[in-house]
């Protein structure tokens, strides 16, 4: 019943997250002067997408464009003469920029306005979906956890301190084979390679220090917990499949703050936003590495597994 359940609620929470993703309120940079065009097209584009544009004003198209980069905003309206440019930004988030691609002509066709639509930061050829960030992310949770099942099944003998440092010793190496197997062997992504490794290794980390977390806490129900918070709930949030302005709302609000999602925004930033890198997903991972550890540690005595200590006997020299 339990694995019959956990099938149902897999299939259910990606489906979910990822069937019908639909625009809520995107992010969007307007640059002054708004003229009467733009207005006009600012409205039709939310009654075509049944949403919002969360519009923030900047004084040039150069600032709209950091705005951009520093991932501030998804798109970019601009006066292009009689019409509008749209520029949308691909790296950003592609279901994003494909939907504002595919709604914004018909937007202006419908009103007489002629539209431009640009794409500013395009994803990079192997990677023209923009998964291969998720699917890296991906693997590193996934692998992660299971690492440190197998320490609890196969390496029993470990005491929890080795167990830690055993945990740290899987997540340098698993890192670097993904980002090895990614760029050096398929050349999907031109990842910076060094960054890139530190962020999946630092993920698997956490990944396995949470499944060591609801070990001690949850003993052989642990699997339970862990893969609730990291698969169930974590991966469809993380925005690396659909971006998180087309997320269900709760999902697009918590997914940042979860393993999974701060894994895919270092790495998406590292790739993409190589000088514009935020120190919050770092925290998140930081964080969570931390709890586990911390909850691992004050409850080892819980922990299933460790060296037996060889009872002396009163005769033994």
């Amino acid at each position: 019943m339990i694995i019959a359940a956990a099938a149902g609620l897999f299939a259910g929470s990606y489906t979910y997250a990822f069937a019908n993703p639909t625009p809520h309120r995107i992010p969007t940079a307007v640059v002054v002067p708004g003229t009467p065009t733009e207005k006009a097209f600012v409205a039709g584009m939310e009654k075509a997408l049944h949403a919002s544009l969360r519009l923030h004003v900047y004084p040039t198209h150069q600032r709209a464009l950091e705005a951009v980069d520093e991932q501030t905003v998804f798109a970019v309206l601009r006066p292009r003469g009689r019409g509008v440019g749209l520029d949308v930004s691909s790296a950003s988030g592609a279901s994003v920029a494909q939907v504002l691609t595919a709604t914004g002509p018909k937007v202006g066709r419908a009103l007489g306005v002629p539209v431009l639509v640009r794409d500013v930061n395009p994803l990079q050829p192997g990677d023209p979906r923009g998964l291969a960030i998720f699917y890296i992310s991906l693997a590193a949770v996934v692998i992660g956890f299971i690492g440190a099942i197998q320490l609890s099944v196969n390496a029993r003998a470990l005491e929890p301190a080795e167990r830690i440092a055993f945990t740290f010793a899987y997540a340098l190496l698993g890192g670097f084979s993904i980002a090895a197997i990614v760029d050096w062997g398929l050349g999907a992504v031109d990842l910076p390679f060094a960054e890139s490794w530190m962020i999946l290794a630092l993920t698997m980390f956490t990944s396995g220090m949470v499944f060591s977390m609801f070990n001690v806490l949850f003993g052989r129900w642990s699997l339970i917990p862990t893969w609730g918070l990291m698969v169930l709930l974590g991966n469809p949030s993380s925005g690396g499949a659909v971006s998180w302005p087309l997320l269900p709302s709760l999902l697009g609000h918590i997914g940042r703050w979860l393993p999974p999602g701060a894994s895919v925004n270092a790495q998406h930033t590292a790739v993409y936003f190589s000088e514009h890198q935020h120190a919050f997903p770092f925290l998140v991972l930081a964080g969570w590495s931390l709890l586990g550890c911390t909850v691992f540690w004050t409850w080892r005595h819980r922990h299933p597994g460790g060296r037996e200590t060889p009872v002396r006997r009163p005769d033994d020299r």
